[in-house]
């Protein structure tokens, strides 16, 4: 249970200052684009960080060539933009659609945010998946169904 309310404590943005939120990061809107150049496609060996490499190399955005992707954001006190880069650690999904249950996990995984519907409903763009293997592939991430693990989301960063 204290993944539920570490998790909850990390990722509360309250309604009014997530109509704060001003223009996508330039270097973000960079990112954004060739992410989206890559969507059905292969990146890399198709591994799922090796999406996030090919577009931070592309923009000479700084980091650390393993896991660290730029600045690490505080989602409380700062928004999450198209172009962010989401580490996935020991993460757990519940959720219920009519009669049905779903359970995803993702154990140590890599993602750019390519769309933000609002900051607890993302899209975000991956692969080395299980629905899209190797390839590119867009969807849904709801914030609100992670019952458990970490989530660390990183601002890309220019380079010198």
């Amino acid at each position: 249970m204290k993944h539920v309310i570490l998790f909850t404590v990390l990722f509360f943005v309250s309604s009014s200052y997530a109509q704060k939120c001003k223009d996508t990061p330039e270097l973000n809107q960079q990112i954004v684009a060739l992410t989206k150049q890559k969507v059905k496609k292969k990146v890399g060996r198709g591994e799922c960080w090796d999406l996030a490499q090919y577009v931070l190399d592309e923009t000479n955005a700084e980091w650390d060539n393993f896991e660290v992707y730029g600045r690490l954001i505080k989602t409380k006190k700062e928004c999450i933009y198209p172009g962010d880069i989401i580490q996935f650690e020991k993460v757990k999904l519940k959720w219920e659609d009519g009669k049905y249950s779903y359970q995803e996990s993702m154990m140590h995984h890599t993602a750019i945010v390519v769309e933000v519907i609002n900051q607890r409903e993302l899209k975000i763009a991956h692969q080395n998946t299980a629905e899209f293997g190797k390839k590119v592939g867009v969807s849904t991430l709801i914030l609100d169904r992670i019952v458990s693990g970490k989530l660390l989301i990183y601002r890309p960063v220019k380079g010198a």
